[in-house]
């Protein structure tokens, strides 16, 4: 059963938030950036939850807010 994965990166000290079903192959994909570093991330099973959290994190201030509070 395939997963689906949100996953936030630090990269060159700017936070970025996407979305992917493989996650070493996205990782490696954004080293091409510069510095990179995986800082958190989500395992769902269906790809309509891991995109409305996406989303979320994405265009609502507050949950971007409160998940940086617990990753800190």
């Amino acid at each position: 059963m395939p997963m689906f994965y949100v996953y936030i990166l630090k990269i060159n000290n700017e936070f970025y938030i996407g979305y992917t079903e493989d996650l070493k192959r996205r990782f490696q994909q954004h080293k091409a950036k510069g510095k990179v570093e995986l800082v958190y991330y989500e395992a769902y099973v269906l790809k309509k939850s891991a995109t409305q959290r996406e989303k979320k994190l994405k265009h609502y201030g507050s949950a971007w807010r409160a998940l940086k509070k617990r990753i800190a």
